[in-house]
C-alpha cells in the first residue's frame, strides 16, 4: 500500500514538474516574440547632410549609421579636399535619442550656427555647422514613436 502511494506521488510530482517546465518555456517564447515585435517596429532615424564647399560646389549625403566622421582622412565617412579640415575633424553621432556634433580636436575648430563648440553638442533639424571652409546643413528624419504591441491582451489580461 505504501509503495502504491509513493508511486502515485512520484507520478504527480513528475506531472507537476513537466507542467512547470512547459509554462516556463511558454512564457519565454512569448517574451521572445514580444521583443522581436518591438525590435521590428523600431525605426532608425536617418540624417541628410548637405555640404557646400568654398568653391560653391554642393554635395548631398544620406546616412543610416549612428556615427559619421568628417575630415580629409581616407577613413572618414565624408571626405573633403578642404585644406582647412583636419584628417578627422568632427563627428556626428546618434545616442540618447539625439544627434550630437563633436569636434575631434581639429586645428581650426568646428562652428555650430556661428558658435565654436568645444564639447559634444546636440544638433537639430536645419542646423548648420562649419568645418574648415565647408558649410554643412543637417536634415534630420523624425523618429516616429515606437509602436508597442498591446502586451496585456497577448498575456490574457483585460485590454
Amino acid at each position: 500500500m505504501t509503495a502504491t502511494i509513493v508511486l502515485i506521488l512520484r507520478i504527480l510530482l513528475a506531472a507537476v514538474l513537466y507542467i512547470f517546465i512547459w509554462r516556463v518555456l511558454q512564457t519565454l517564447w512569448q517574451e521572445i516574440r514580444q521583443q522581436s515585435t518591438i525590435l521590428a517596429t523600431q525605426k532608425k532615424s536617418g540624417i541628410h547632410i548637405i555640404v557646400k564647399t568654398e568653391e560653391g560646389r554642393e554635395a548631398r549625403y544620406h546616412f543610416w549609421q549612428p556615427e559619421i566622421v568628417i575630415g580629409r582622412g581616407p577613413g572618414c565617412d565624408i571626405v573633403l579636399k578642404d585644406e582647412a579640415l583636419s584628417a578627422n575633424h568632427a563627428r556626428l553621432s546618434r545616442h540618447h535619442g539625439h544627434w550630437w556634433l563633436e569636434d575631434l580636436g581639429s586645428t581650426n575648430g568646428t562652428f555650430l550656427n556661428t558658435d565654436q563648440i568645444s564639447v559634444p553638442t546636440v544638433v537639430i533639424d536645419e542646423d548648420q555647422f562649419k568645418c574648415g571652409k565647408s558649410l554643412f546643413t543637417l536634415r534630420l528624419e523624425p523618429v516616429e514613436d515606437l509602436v508597442l504591441p498591446d502586451l496585456q491582451n497577448q498575456n490574457g489580461g483585460e485590454g
